[in-house]
């Protein structure tokens, strides 16, 4: 269902009073129990920080209207949240968590901006293109596309790692990158811009997501051999590899000793927050990186990536 509102000027959003953020400085979660599923948002405790609350918008993507795929939580909430603070309008794909979903277009629409909720699972193409004409649709046109969803079952071992999983975590962390940028780029027009979500574990490895890793991989690969095939076009195709970040994927795959675990093996010694990431991907879509394309931009907590 397309929930639309009068835009108005952007101002700050709301936290939802039930919840007790984390600050970015913030040390890792002392996590008591594990989430099932893909994880909600609303019972973390504390719930990641969205956007920090000195974060001040200056109109960078004023008018313009995005598409975040996994925009219901986690990073994904946070870039839905930052880009309505910057002017644009935004729709949200996610799989079936429509509480989380409704606290994000909440908050979206607290900036002043608009917010559609698509509710599906990407892995379907037909839903995917479904979520690019109901955006065209609602806001009459698309000008960044942000492919953000992903998933991970941690293994000790390859063997552990069954020919279902490795199925299951390639249908669902690559080809809806695909799917949903090929039924996207007709409505792309020069200027537009195409943001993918990596990984650190693309670069350095990761001994426990072996899976995920090579989906992460085969998605820094995507991005640079996308942006190399659309330039003349005018699109730019860039990426941001994340560190360790608290979101409801953490809180649902990793058990509590994992989770206060997280993030510590950094040279800052803590998770990152999904207000760290949300200003990576402002400067990827708006006209300050119009001489970026094909780049990653590195949100790790420290560490060189050569």
């Amino acid at each position: 269902m397309a929930n639309t509102k009068t835009s108005k000027p952007a101002r700050r959003a709301t936290k939802k009073p039930a919840q007790r953020a984390a600050k970015a400085t913030s040390p890792a979660p002392s996590a008591r129990t594990r989430q099932s599923g893909p994880g909600s948002e609303r019972r973390m405790s504390p719930a990641p920080e969205v956007i920090r609350d000195g974060y001040v918008g200056s109109g960078k993507l004023a008018g313009k209207v995005a598409l975040v795929t996994g925009g219901d939580s986690g990073i994904g909430r946070s870039i839905a949240v930052h880009f309505a603070r910057e002017g644009a309008d935004v729709a949200i794909l996610y799989l079936s968590e429509d509480a989380d979903a409704r606290d994000t277009a909440a908050l979206v629409e607290a900036e002043g901006r608009r917010c559609l909720r698509l509710r599906g699972d990407a892995k379907r193409e037909a839903r995917c293109r479904s979520a690019v004409e109901r955006t065209v649709r609602t806001f009459g046109r698309l000008d960044v596309l942000v492919n953000n969803l992903a998933e991970h079952t941690p293994q000790d071992s390859l063997d552990a790692i069954t020919p279902s999983q490795l199925r299951d975590t390639f249908e669902n962390n690559v080809y809806p990158y695909f799917h949903i940028t090929r039924h996207a780029l007709p409505h792309l027009r020069r200027g537009a811009c195409i943001i993918n979500t990596g990984s650190v574990t693309s670069f350095r490895g990761s001994d426990h997501l072996i899976d995920y890793a090579s989906t992460k991989g085969a998605i820094e690969t995507f991005t640079y051999s996308l942006a190399k095939n659309l330039v003349e076009r005018g699109i730019r195709v860039n990426g941001v590899a994340p560190g360790p970040i608290w979101t409801p994927l953490i809180a649902s795959s990793f058990t509590p000793k994992e989770q206060r675990a997280f993030g510590r093996n950094t040279p800052m010694k803590r998770p990152g927050q999904p207000s760290e990431l949300g200003p990576a991907y402002v400067f990827l879509a708006c006209d300050d990186s119009s001489y970026v394309t094909g780049q990653f931009l590195h949100v790790n907590g420290g560490g060189f990536i050569g």
